[in-house]
């Protein structure tokens, strides 16, 4: 991997992403606002004295679950316009590595993750007030590890779409059986067991199981390693596969 390709393939993407003040927005803003929205929905609950907030428990897992969301659309849609302006086959006949394109992509793309995490986070925190035993650096970094996992896998899946709505309709495939199986709705142990088996080998199952964990405990935890080191495994895997599957035109 030549490391120079790598960083000049990040620099590019982030100023290409510069001049799309629509693109920033929905990483930046969006993820904030559907918080938002979470938090307004049980704004008017009432509690006896001492029992946490329903927001704490379901807006903790929103942080992973929302970045995870857009950068998925984000990376998928704006990697197969690279596709089909030409520009990637350009790039395809430089001496430049599949490999350094794809993590050079990768890597822009998860610098905007990072600052999304960061931004949701302290949203979610300062404004809402949001109340858990953990420490928020923790919530922060499963919510980077989960937003490049979206980035990971919409990169993966752009290879196999020729149209933008084509990109989009991997969302039903891809996303919503995570969201819908990671155990935010249910209890994975108190699903069937051949739903239960699915779900344990999803990534996005692994980040939730991480954040519950952060939400339980005040120190780290050897469980919340394991989480996170298992879904950053996940998307070193998908990225990997990914490099297999970039092809230099679209058919």
């Amino acid at each position: 991997m030549n490391w120079r390709m790598m960083w000049a393939t990040t620099v590019r993407v982030l100023q290409q992403l510069r001049s799309d003040p629509r693109s920033i927005a929905l990483i930046l803003v969006v993820p904030s606002v559907l918080l938002a929205v979470v938090y307004w929905l049980y704004q008017n609950e009432t509690l006896p004295p001492g029992v946490p907030r329903t927001f704490d428990r379901v807006g903790l897992m929103m942080l992973a679950i929302f970045p995870f969301v857009v950068m998925f659309l984000v990376t998928s849609i704006t990697m197969l316009r690279e596709r089909t302006s030409g520009t990637l086959e350009r790039l395809l006949t430089t001496p430049i590595h599949k490999g350094d394109l794809l993590f050079g992509y990768a890597l822009a793309f998860s610098l905007m993750a990072a600052l999304q995490s960061v931004v949701a986070t302290a949203v979610a925190y300062w404004v809402f007030g949001m109340s858990i035993l953990g420490n928020a650096g923790w919530v922060v970094l499963v919510a980077v590890v989960n937003s490049v996992l979206g980035v990971a896998l919409g990169l993966l899946c752009s290879a196999f779409a020729t149209t933008e709505f084509q990109a989009v309709q991997f969302m039903p495939v891809v996303v919503i059986p995570q969201i819908l199986l990671c155990g935010l709705f249910v209890a994975r142990d108190q699903m069937n067991n051949v739903l239960e088996a699915i779900s344990n080998v999803l990534p996005l199952t692994y980040s939730v199981d991480a954040l519950q964990e952060i939400a339980k405990n005040s120190q780290a935890t050897s469980s919340m390693a394991t989480d996170l080191v298992v879904v950053a495994g996940f998307v070193v895997a998908v990225l990997l596969l990914a490099s297999l599957t970039l092809r230099r035109r679209t058919a």
